[in-house]
């Protein structure tokens, strides 16, 4: 369904995934990565959004500091080591600039995973665009900014990088938005890997589809 196109960004240009739906959009979304890039798992997330009836961008972020990076699921190290030189305000400015891109399918949000669920909620501080958060295990130091429109977080109860103690974290300082707790690991939603509970990853589907309709 997506292809890749080239998406201008303050820092230069990256790749990025581009998935349309059949008909009118319901509006545009950034579909933002893992740690190991924009792999084929990632493209499918992408596509199964615009079937769901949005535009998508899947921005390759770390374009920005290695091209064409994408890592096998082990490489978690070296994913860590790309987010660290890419950085935070570099990821914001490549959502700011798909979700321009994406402005005339309508009201723009994002969905991210994993690093990318952080990024994600810094899209709704930083950027004002509603957006869900998927098991954003370094969220904890920008729960203390106000988002400047809705988020709703997706955790899982057996995911070891995120205690309960930083679930609830979420529930006291962002106590208007919704925390979801499922009984999962990390990366639930990924359907290519050890973890992926496809339960859990249809339950938190259907709130985000319904997050989405009532935000975009």
């Amino acid at each position: 369904m997506g292809r890749w196109i080239t998406l201008d960004t303050p820092h230069g240009p990256i790749a990025a995934w581009h998935a349309r739906p059949a008909g009118q959009p319901r509006g545009g979304l950034v579909v933002i990565q893992e740690i190991f890039g924009v792999n084929e798992h990632m493209r499918q997330v992408g596509d199964d959004f615009a079937s769901a009836g949005y535009e998508v961008l899947v921005p390759a972020f770390f374009d920005l500091v290695e091209k064409d990076a994408v890592l096998a699921y082990g490489e978690s190290e070296r994913g860590k080591q790309l987010v660290a030189m890419l950085g935070m305000d570099k990821a914001v400015d490549v959502v700011q600039a798909a979700a321009a891109m994406l402005a005339p399918a309508g009201k723009v949000g994002t969905v991210g995973y994993c690093w990318g669920g952080t990024v994600a909620l810094l899209s709704a501080i930083r950027l004002g665009l509603p957006s869900v958060s998927y098991y954003g295990a370094r969220n904890l130091q920008y729960l203390d900014q106000a988002p400047r429109a809705p988020v709703i977080f997706h955790f899982g109860a057996l995911d070891r990088s995120i205690p309960p103690e930083a679930v609830q974290a979420h529930r006291e300082k962002l106590p208007q938005m919704p925390v979801y707790v499922y009984p999962a690991d990390h990366a639930f939603n990924r359907d290519v890997g050890p973890h992926w509970d496809p339960d859990s990853a249809q339950l938190a589907r259907e709130r985000t589809l319904a997050f989405l309709a009532d935000n975009l």
